[in-house]
């Protein structure tokens, strides 16, 4: 096989690697944003922070939310409900940054298919 097609081939396998251990980090990411509150269903995004924290400049002591099943819940602690928001989308971050890092120093397919 002609040098320049082999390592164009090389190439096509490294990307299609690369891209594939992306989306395999991303959808841990998305799992890992996942908590439980009383057996609701939450998914810590920085949206969901945000409303919280416009929440608390509100004054607001218990509030209701929508879980991700779009049913509602008395939140009667609000600053309990935020940290566990925060602590589960640090956690989760953190890791797929790590991850993803990892991608970005392997720059060969072997390496990529270790991470």
């Amino acid at each position: 096989m002609d040098e320049r097609l082999s390592k164009a081939l090389d190439f096509s396998n490294f990307l299609e690697t690369q891209n594939n251990q992306k989306q395999i980090f991303l959808k841990q990411f998305k799992e890992n944003c996942v908590f439980y509150v009383n057996g609701h269903k939450f998914t810590a995004s920085q949206q969901l922070i945000s409303f919280l924290n416009s929440l608390t400049v509100l004054n607001e002591e218990s509030i209701v939310i929508l879980d991700d099943n779009n049913t509602p819940l008395v939140i009667t602690d609000l600053d309990e409900f935020i940290n566990q928001t925060i602590g589960t989308y640090l956690v989760a971050s953190r890791k797929y940054a790590y991850d993803y890092h990892d991608i970005e120093t392997n720059r060969s397919v072997e390496g990529l298919t270790n991470v």
